[in-house]
């Protein structure tokens, strides 16, 4: 006579919350995101106001084609040497970081290793540095033995831009299809003509949008260009070996006067920058756009 053993009741299902419940909790989620998006659309948008509206009342083609009075407090005059300045040494900057930056981030992406973790160590550190920071090293280092220039401002605004580049660029590279690689390698292409002509190209459009949100935080830099371009108000300076004035540094130097006259160039210049880096943007997304038409022709 054989036993059979009893068999054990099945655990009940897992109850699943109604579907009243989930639209509840989905709508609120919505709510909750939509209103935090809002608020943030919302303060960007009275900041960009508040600086036009300030910065319009003064702001006209003499502001743009003349330099500061002597005197602080006289009304009159513009940013002229300021807006070349800038110009010159975010230029400067951006010739040394972006070749130096996309170097760094296709070894990250495409080779690795022990010095890439090192290097992401390294940039993830320098991201976080103060750029105050980073204008005294320059200081230390550059202005010291060769002087206040705008070579010296250019470097320091290279570090500042040098670590955004590589993260951006390590991005975009890594967004690139492994099948696109692997289709070029399969064809007998070297590694480094597949990166040259297939990850580049493919991820070009990324890689410009992120230079050039790098060039737009340069451009707004100022606590490492007084420890490096120092300034120049009176005077055009186009000769990158000699003091320069930027955009930043006469926007800080007017704005911390007590005459309202510096104070309206103050504004006028704020509003100037915010114009450039919108100009840089936009190209930005036409050079991306064109880019990822041809790509896909």
């Amino acid at each position: 006579m054989t036993t059979t053993a009893p068999t054990r009741p099945a655990p009940p299902a897992p109850k699943l919350p109604s579907t009243a419940r989930r639209r509840a909790v989905d709508l609120t989620m919505y709510v909750i995101l939509a209103a935090v998006m809002a608020a943030t659309v919302a303060v960007l948008i009275w900041v960009l106001v508040y600086v036009a509206g300030q910065g319009l009342k003064y702001l006209g083609p003499e502001f743009l084609t003349h330099t500061p009075p002597g005197n602080p407090s006289s009304p009159g005059g513009g940013f002229l040497n300021g807006i070349i300045g800038s110009l010159i040494t975010t230029g400067i900057a951006t010739v040394l970081s972006v070749p130096v930056g996309v170097s760094a981030a296709i070894y990250l992406v495409e080779y690795g290793g022990r010095l890439a973790r090192v290097t992401r160590f390294l940039t993830d550190v320098l991201v976080g540095i103060p750029t105050i920071v980073t204008g005294a090293l320059v200081y230390a280092v550059w202005v010291v033995f060769f002087g206040f220039s705008g070579i010296a401002g250019g470097i320091a605004l290279g570090l500042v831009m040098l670590p955004l580049v590589i993260r951006s660029t390590e991005e975009m590279l890594r967004l690139v299809s492994h099948e696109l690689r692997e289709a070029a390698l399969a064809l007998g292409v070297t590694k480094a003509r597949t990166i040259i002509s297939v990850v580049l190209p493919t991820a070009s459009s990324g890689i410009i949008t992120g230079v050039m949100l790098a060039v737009a935080r340069a451009m707004g830099e100022t606590a490492p260009l007084l420890l490096t371009a120092l300034g120049n108000d009176l005077f055009i300076e186009t000769n990158p070996d000699k003091r320069m004035s930027t955009l930043s540094l006469q926007i800080f130097g007017n704005a911390i006067t007590g005459f309202k006259a510096a104070q309206a160039r103050a504004w006028a210049g704020a509003l100037t920058l915010v114009a450039i880096v919108l100009l840089f943007t936009v190209a930005a997304r036409l050079i991306a756009r064109r880019s990822a038409i041809a790509g896909k022709r």
